[in-house]
């Protein structure tokens, strides 16, 4: 067996289980979940049209590139979207079956375990995913920590000199999972004057670019590179490469459709790659996909819902906890330190007392640098619908005010 098997810690809702195991929930109350950020919004009519309606497609195999179509209609939103120069649809764009595969397969492309000690780059907390790749990869993953006083942004500048040059793999994600932080245009100079003098490669994981509670859209990590001169010349966007979803953006999380798209060197190695272990796209899956990236319509309904059910809960909550409306994405990430209870404690007997799930921090996190940054915190993933989500703030509200009668 691979040993780097043994490297990996359980994934958090195994360890949410474990936290629940014995718990009977409060049966006064229905239950509602804001563990899993799992979009409950319904799916576009549209796409589910197009998803029907080229069943035949099923008849054929398709290939790992995906068709002309996608990749253009990808190459199409992204310039949109970002106002970046034409993408080439034939070497700087890749569809892939969600994110999360590409992010894991992306670290078995890239890093070089022949070198000695490599070290891949992650935030913390972080999507697990990151920290997985990084292990089977032959790798150690490196945290740097978010910090609320940056707006939860990880400082890059606190990286020890010494350790940049073992670094292979930098992933960030912005806007980031569960803190909602969102890179600005000089972190990204930072950034990329590091992957320049190290060589190692960004994978920027944007899969909640599109749900975002101010009126200007998240920056971009193609945007930044074009703005700092790094779209052109004989290498574009040298050492970056993007991924992104439809899951969040359309709601069709079950569809597993994304997108990898930058640096073409890179971009050739990783089409190698998957055509040896990289599942292929549906046809169906991507007929439905084209519909999803040419429509803007439905991505600004389903962000205003967004914004509507933030504009109700946040200030609910906000009176019982140190939470705050995040740059973008449908997380809340709350300090409960008010309540007098560990975040583990917190999430249990709000499970046990009021039928509702959180995610505690601890788990989206790992000690580094003698923290961590995810204890006494809280996830919520704010992703049912409007009277689920205020009935939820309702009940933790209720449950923090008990609390604080009888502390």
């Amino acid at each position: 067996m691979n040993p780097h098997l043994d490297q990996l810690h359980p994934y958090p809702f195994e360890k949410l289980r474990q936290l629940f195991a014995g718990v009977t929930p409060n049966p006064d109350y229905a239950p509602i979940s804001l563990g899993i950020g799992e979009p409950k919004h319904p799916t576009p009519a549209l796409i589910q049209k197009a998803l029907t309606h080229s069943v035949q497609g099923l008849a054929s195999y398709p290939s790992t590139a995906g068709t002309d179509a996608l990749r253009g209609a990808i190459a199409a939103w992204l310039e949109h979207r970002y106002g970046v120069p034409p993408l080439d649809p034939a070497t700087q764009v890749l569809p892939v079956n969600g994110s999360r595969e590409a992010l894991f397969a992306i670290a078995q492309c890239v890093i070089d375990s022949s070198r000695p000690a490599p070290l891949v780059v992650c935030p913390n907390p972080f999507y697990q995913i990151y920290e997985g790749a990084a292990y089977l990869a032959g790798a150690e993953p490196y945290f740097v920590n978010s910090e609320p006083a940056r707006n939860f942004g990880c400082d890059y500048a606190s990286v020890p000199a010494e350790v940049w040059p073992r670094v292979q793999l930098l992933y960030l994600c912005s806007p980031g999972n569960p803190t909602g932080a969102t890179l600005t245009l000089e972190d990204w100079r930072q950034l990329f004057a590091l992957a320049d003098q190290h060589g190692f490669v960004i994978a920027a994981d944007e899969c909640y670019s599109e749900i975002y509670h101010g009126s200007a859209p998240p920056l971009g990590a193609l945007e930044a590179a074009h703005a700092l001169g790094r779209a052109g010349g004989p290498h574009p966007y040298a050492n970056l490469i993007v991924f992104s979803s439809l899951s969040k953006r359309s709601n069709v999380p079950g569809m597993r459709s994304g997108f990898v798209a930058g640096d073409a060197a890179v971009m050739k190695k990783f089409l190698l790659y998957r055509t040896y272990c990289g599942g292929a796209m549906a046809p169906p899956v991507q007929a439905a996909s084209i519909a999803a990236w040419g429509d803007e319509t439905h991505v600004q309904e389903n962000r205003a819902k967004y914004r509507e059910k933030f504009a109700l809960v946040t200030p609910m909550l906000k009176a019982v906890m140190d939470v705050e409306l995040p740059d973008a994405g449908f997380y809340l990430w709350a300090d409960v330190r008010r309540s007098g209870l560990s975040d583990t404690e917190f999430a249990r007997r709000l499970y046990a007392e009021y039928n509702v799930t959180v995610l505690p921090g601890s788990y989206l996190a790992r000690d580094a640098h003698g923290i961590n940054p995810g204890r006494d915190r809280i996830r919520m993933a704010l992703v049912a619908e409007i009277d689920e989500g205020l009935e939820a703030a309702t009940r933790i509200v209720q449950f923090c005010k008990l609390l604080k009668s009888v502390s």
